[in-house]
């Protein structure tokens, strides 16, 4: 079974295990053309093909995991959950509210992780060693973590379905050693559990193991190297840990190779535009944004799906952080002109254009007009990072930091 990168609980980021399976001939063509779909973004699609290929196998749990990764991922997508702070520029995920997932997808969610863990278990009842049905019973505690964090905000518990993973994982690897796909996971956890802060270290779950952030890169890295099914995985998790790390350069010629394998995964060119401009490429990072515009108007296979307010956040985002603020203002003005545009985008980059607005009018010396774009920040979303953050910017105009 393949893993693929997505964002577990840590202190300020996400690092989430996603799954493909490989190797199932039964039905091999129907689920390469599911992950196709899932990982080009296209969730609906996917959702039909796993659930014709656990219909041809209901006794298959892998195949349960995987019709609740994309029922997970389908919700995380509408909610614009799936975009990493290398996006936004200011996604805190561990702040966010709760996800809104109507109780017919939760039901089944639950149903089809239940379902998973029960068959694995029932093939690990009757053989111990039987390492695929270990991984699978791993990735049902992974995928029921994430959606306790996402959806639920159940942090301990979260943590401690993680911690069910990582054990599972452990022994596939402690009874075949060549098996790096099962380790993709474990250098997640160890990367994870090396930055919790102390005061979470003290739950029992986690209690002696202190993980050890540089460990995890090595062993993903290893994987992206040496895994069989979980190379391309590792090399997404990689491009986030680099850029969290501060190792940006070293994610964006990944990332282009991403963009190659997976043309209509919009997301992932956003990203990129990010990237230059965290680097300081100005003119790669907007012409990268054009070229997503581009893709638009000829309505592209995938593109065509993009809000226009989201390319307009996103170029104004750029252009703010390059001190562009006139055509800043302009592209951020047009994200929020009308309550219906609005809704065209996800609370987190409605309340962020709106935030940004009123950064940059402090920035032109126009606070009057900065604190009624806070306001209107705080009213959009008001439980979201950006919208507290609004709110100190009223008595105290935003000033940009310096930067060392």
């Amino acid at each position: 079974m393949r893993l693929r990168s997505v964002l577990l609980p840590a202190a300020r980021f996400l690092l989430v295990w996603g799954l493909v399976p490989a190797g199932l001939s039964f039905a091999g063509t129907l689920l390469e053309d599911a992950a196709e779909a899932f990982y080009n973004l296209d969730f609906d699609e996917a959702l039909v093909l796993y659930q014709k290929a656990e219909a041809a196998s209901p006794a298959d749990g892998e195949l349960h995991n995987h019709v609740a990764h994309t029922l997970l991922y389908r919700e995380l997508y509408r909610n614009g959950a799936l975009e990493s702070e290398m996006v936004t520029g200011n996604n805190s995920f561990i702040r966010r509210g709760r996800l809104e997932v109507q109780p017919d997808v939760e039901r089944a969610f639950t149903a089809e992780v239940e379902k998973a863990i029960a068959l694995s278990q029932g093939q690990l009842d009757k053989n111990p060693r039987n390492t695929r049905a270990m991984h699978a019973l791993a990735i049902s505690y992974a995928l029921r973590a994430n959606y306790g964090f996402f959806v639920k905000r159940t942090w301990v518990a979260s943590l401690s379905d993680s911690a069910k993973a990582h054990r599972l994982d452990t022994q596939v690897t402690e009874i075949d050693p060549n098996n790096y796909d099962a380790r993709y996971l474990q250098g997640g956890y160890d990367y994870i559990i090396g930055s919790l802060p102390w005061q979470w270290k003290t739950f029992g779950f986690v209690a002696g193991f202190r993980g050890d952030k540089q460990r995890g890169i090595n062993t993903i890295a290893e994987v992206a190297k040496k895994g069989k099914d979980n190379r391309d995985d590792a090399e997404m998790t990689l491009c986030a840990l680099f850029r969290r790390e501060g190792q940006t350069t070293r994610a964006i010629p990944m990332v282009a190779e991403l963009i190659r394998r997976f043309p209509r995964n919009y997301l992932l060119r956003f990203e990129l535009a990010q990237m230059y401009g965290a680097t300081g490429q100005r003119a790669s990072a907007l012409e990268t944004l054009a070229e997503i515009k581009r893709r638009k108007e000829q309505n592209v296979p995938g593109f065509g799906r993009i809000p226009w307010e989201k390319i307009w956040y996103e170029t104004g985002n750029l252009q703010f952080w390059f001190n562009d603020l006139e055509h800043a203002l302009e592209n951020l003005k047009k994200v929020t002109a009308t309550p219906e545009q609005l809704k065209e985008i996800d609370l987190n980059t409605g309340v962020l254009a709106l935030m940004r607005q009123g950064q940059i009018y402090d920035m032109l010396n126009r606070h009057a007009e900065a604190v009624k774009a806070y306001q209107q920040a705080m009213k959009f979303a008001p439980e979201a990072e950006a919208a507290r953050e609004s709110g100190r910017y009223i008595g105290a105009p935003y000033k940009r930091p310096v930067r060392t």
